[in-house]
């Protein structure tokens, strides 16, 4: 009975996720992964809250106008990024800022590759260069001994295959439209991922869409100067005013940052710069500084666990530190001096005070007494 009951909530739990993700595959196929994957998996429960707790949020920063990705493509560098930013805490948000020019930008090095792949067709047309290995389509896994002919392949079938289910979702309302959309994710998404690697973008090469694909938020704003700046520099002031983040980690060389990581530092945040200018005044205002080869050959990842480290000891020796604090001080001596007066005028009583002074001087307040010379002469008369 308790295994009928444990499968019907797997199952209800399953239909739920496609519900959820049904105006997005990618994100309904990953629940399911990770559903499975976390039910197939005996967890340390105590360790990994202990860990939550200690781990710092991190928010990755990337200014692309000033540091486009240009030695690998967009997605590899996003995920280097992100393996970079785990090691100094938990990264909970990926934020990148350009204007459209950046967008469609294309760097020398893909237009090369373009143009090598248009003359290697033209050569495998007149025969006079044969592939080694065929070309098989992603989607139905035809094989082709000519480029040309495997895109026409791919453009005049699957490509349109695909149009024509993006219509018939589009079309769709309701139930309906939910219900085909569950029914067309596992296509869509092999589709996808085969015209990733086929199809030419029309504009640029795909720098938005692959640092979606990688997790980022990307955000396009208008191409006056500094716009991209202006727009990143107030997500990052409302990102610690709301305390969202712990460490900011910020890609960029630009000297126009330098405000923001200093009121940073104020507020008592972590913060890394990844840039090629080795002395620049960013680096020398971050915490932790690192070039952008170090994130691509994987350097900074080892470096990072001796900075976060370092950053561990220091926050040791400071709560160790004794500090001076003038007005805590201040008021444990007063208090200490109050309560001495307090003692020591406590010792005398009032039989005392009215053997030292006269019947006269006992009746009359303290102000009108008389000087030691007025009662000498006084009793002397």
């Amino acid at each position: 009975m308790q295994k009928l009951a444990r499968f019907q909530y797997i199952f209800n739990k399953v239909q739920l996720f496609k519900k959820i993700g049904a105006l997005c595959p990618t994100f309904s196929l990953y629940r399911w992964i990770n559903f499975t994957s976390v039910s197939n998996q005996n967890f340390d429960f105590s360790q990994s809250s202990e860990q939550r707790v200690t781990d710092k949020n991190v928010a990755i920063f990337w200014d692309l106008d000033n540091k486009p990705p240009k030695s690998v493509s967009p997605y590899d560098a996003a995920l280097k990024l992100k393996k970079a930013a785990q090691q100094f805490g938990f990264v909970k948000h990926m934020i990148a800022y350009a204007n459209q020019h950046s967008f469609s930008y294309v760097p020398p090095k893909v237009m090369a590759q373009r143009r090598g792949r248009k003359a290697l067709n033209g050569l495998e047309n007149m025969g006079v260069v044969k592939p080694n290995e065929p070309y098989v389509c992603g989607v139905c896994g035809r094989r082709f001994y000519y480029h040309e002919k495997f895109m026409n392949h791919f453009k005049q079938i699957h490509e349109r295959e695909h149009i024509k289910r993006l219509n018939q979702i589009e079309s769709a309302r309701g139930k309906r439209r939910l219900n085909m959309v569950e029914r067309y994710s596992l296509k869509m998404e092999k589709y996808r991922r085969a015209a990733r690697n086929i199809l030419t973008p029309k504009v640029g090469y795909s720098l938005g869409d692959e640092l979606k694909r990688a997790g980022f938020w990307v955000r396009m704003v208008s191409d006056e100067p500094q716009a991209a700046d202006a727009a990143l520099r107030c997500h990052m002031v409302d990102m610690m005013d709301r305390r969202m983040t712990e460490c900011l980690f910020l890609v960029s060389d630009d000297s126009d940052f330098v405000g923001i990581l200093r009121e940073a530092k104020l507020r008592c945040l972590k913060t890394v710069v990844v840039g090629d200018i080795n002395e620049g005044v960013l680096k020398r205002t971050a915490d932790a500084a690192f070039s952008w080869q170090e994130i691509m050959i994987g350097k900074a990842r080892s470096q990072a666990v001796s900075v976060v480290k370092k950053w561990k000891d220091q926050t040791v020796l400071q709560k160790l530190e004794w500090k001076y604090d003038p007005e805590k001080e201040k008021k444990f001596y007063f208090d200490e001096i109050e309560s001495e007066d307090d003692s020591d005028i406590g010792c005398f009583s009032s039989d005392e005070c009215g053997s030292l002074l006269g019947k006269e001087d006992c009746e009359r307040a303290w102000w009108e007494l008389d000087s030691k010379v007025e009662c000498v002469r006084r009793r002397s008369e």
